[in-house]
């Protein structure tokens, strides 16, 4: 138990792991364009859940966390980096924060994408979204939703196909409509 922990009223703990465990695999994918290996990786995201603690007193509610972190994890992975200095793989400063740039952009338009798709996703009708998410959910096995669904793997897959299409022609269209507004 970290000793702010005590500190700080109970809330402030579960809303700091509510909003790590929420952005835990975006930050993880930037923090994976940064550095070579996984273990690595590994590495900085504890470090990073650590620095972000330490200083959640000082992040602003409301405002978007995902950024706040992605600093934090720039900084982290910056310091290891350096750290692992004397590895003669190490990418220069100047090149990891070109990196590190592209990769919050790419952070911030994959949420874009994810608020499309889950617009999207509400516009299906429900037996068909219920469907698209219990196909799609993770470990799921297509014989066991097709017969839950009464239907055969085979018109499941064409109904899937139908589908995919559907949201993807959704998708682009309201990230059209969102670039133009």
């Amino acid at each position: 138990m970290l000793p702010q922990e005590t500190e700080r009223p109970r809330t402030d703990y579960e809303q700091f792991v509510s909003l790590l465990t929420r952005h835990e695999p975006a930050l993880r994918r930037f923090v994976r364009t940064l550095l070579p290996a996984w273990a690595d990786v590994d590495e900085v995201m504890q470090r990073t859940a650590l620095a972000a603690w330490r200083k959640f007193d000082r992040f602003e509610a409301g405002t978007d966390f995902i950024k706040w972190a992605l600093v934090i994890a720039r900084f982290e992975a910056l310091a290891f980096r350096r750290a692992m200095g004397r590895d003669r793989l190490v990418l220069s400063d100047g090149l990891l924060e070109l990196m590190a740039q592209e990769a919050a952009e790419e952070t911030d338009a994959a949420a874009i994408e994810e608020r499309a798709l889950e617009s999207c996703l509400q516009k299906l009708r429900p037996e068909r979204r219920t469907l698209v998410l219990h196909a799609y959910a993770q470990g799921a096995d297509q014989r066991d939703v097709a017969a839950a669904f009464g239907k055969s793997p085979a018109a499941l897959y064409m109904l899937l196909c139908r589908l995919r299409r559907e949201l993807a022609m959704c998708i682009e269209r309201t990230l059209k409509q969102e670039t133009a507004s």
